[in-house]
């Protein structure tokens, strides 16, 4: 059954956006799989293809503000392009079990499906042709050029190229601190009533260097991966956090100061660069097989000095 959509957004709509943005309904904003028509379509009109996430197909539906066309949504489990096309959910598979599911050539008299550009990682263009008999083009790579690109349909290297700038990166900030403000809290009140107000500002400070200040600083902290970017900016970071630990107790003997404030330069450094790299899957400057050699060289050390860090700080504690 073919479902019908519109270009124009309802209020729940947008309330769906804003939940959305900030991650409260992130992983439910998901809308059926399957073909849409957009305005009058007939069997000459564009087929474009999508993700079942609800900002994708949100985003698209918009570009395509007074053009007549047919919306394919595949079933990628409810997330975007980019992400489902590294995963395999926007892939060959799905695409053509969603063609034949929907009987697209009794729709359609072309032989053309439109895809986004970053779904192309996800999807063997001439197995879907030889399958299925639709040829593949590849759109640009936001949807907003859509109606450019709908002039000629070609895209431009201006369209063709990623960009993840500044807004781009703020834009993700209110999900992920939605995600880990209450383990944030949780953990800063223990450790207010176990170690004192030092150690729970140190994670208020881990939680503000990684969902803030590391996208927003990004592509200027000068070091080529993201475990080392953050290391740099926890190192930055926990720099304080030794000093006041360093001079807090003035008449202790030299050793035991730099006992009770070692663990800061240890562990918050070990975090922020752990945390920084769980940030990969969010932006342009990463790769799959990139990942894999970061974790591999860089998460022993600050496995190792997370768990020196922290032994450290049991210690002294208690020598304190």
């Amino acid at each position: 059954m073919i479902k019908h959509t519109t270009s124009t957004f309802t209020l729940r709509d947008k309330l769906n956006h804003l939940l959305a943005r900030t991650g409260l309904r992130r992983d439910r904003f998901r809308v059926q799989p399957g073909l849409y028509t957009l305005g009058n379509p007939d069997k000459q009109s564009s087929v474009f293809v999508t993700a079942n996430y609800g900002l994708s197909f949100d985003k698209l539906r918009a570009a395509l503000f007074g053009v007549d066309c047919y919306i394919l949504v595949l079933d990628t489990k409810g997330i975007n392009v980019w992400c489902a096309a590294g995963k395999g959910t926007f892939g060959t598979e799905e695409l053509i079990h969603r063609i034949d599911s929907v009987k697209l050539k009794q729709h359609v008299d072309h032989d053309m499906l439109i895809l986004p550009q970053l779904g192309a990682p996800g999807v063997a263009a001439h197995e879907v042709t030889e399958r299925t008999g639709f040829r593949i083009e590849y759109g640009p790579v936001r949807a907003e050029d859509l109606p450019e690109y709908l002039r000629n349909y070609k895209a431009t290297p201006e369209m063709r190229r990623v960009r993840f700038n500044l807004l781009d990166r703020l834009i993700l900030i209110p999900v992920e601190v939605t995600h880990m403000l209450l383990p944030a809290i949780i953990i800063t009140v223990f450790l207010y009533l176990v170690s004192g107000p030092l150690a729970a500002l140190a994670i208020l400070a881990i939680v503000v260097a990684n969902l803030i200040i590391f996208p927003i600083l990004l592509p200027w902290i000068p070091t080529p991966n993201f475990s080392t970017k953050g290391f740099l900016l926890g190192s930055i970071v926990a720099i304080p956090f030794f000093l006041l630990a360093f001079f807090d107790n003035p008449l202790a003997e030299w050793w035991k100061r730099v006992g009770y404030a070692l663990p800061y330069l240890l562990i918050l450094p070990s975090l922020v660069g752990f945390i920084g790299l769980t940030t990969t899957g969010v932006t342009t400057y990463a790769s799959r097989s990139g990942v894999e050699r970061e974790i591999s060289a860089y998460f022993p050390v600050m496995f190792w000095m997370l768990c020196g860090g922290t032994l450290l700080g049991v210690i002294f504690r208690f020598i304190r």
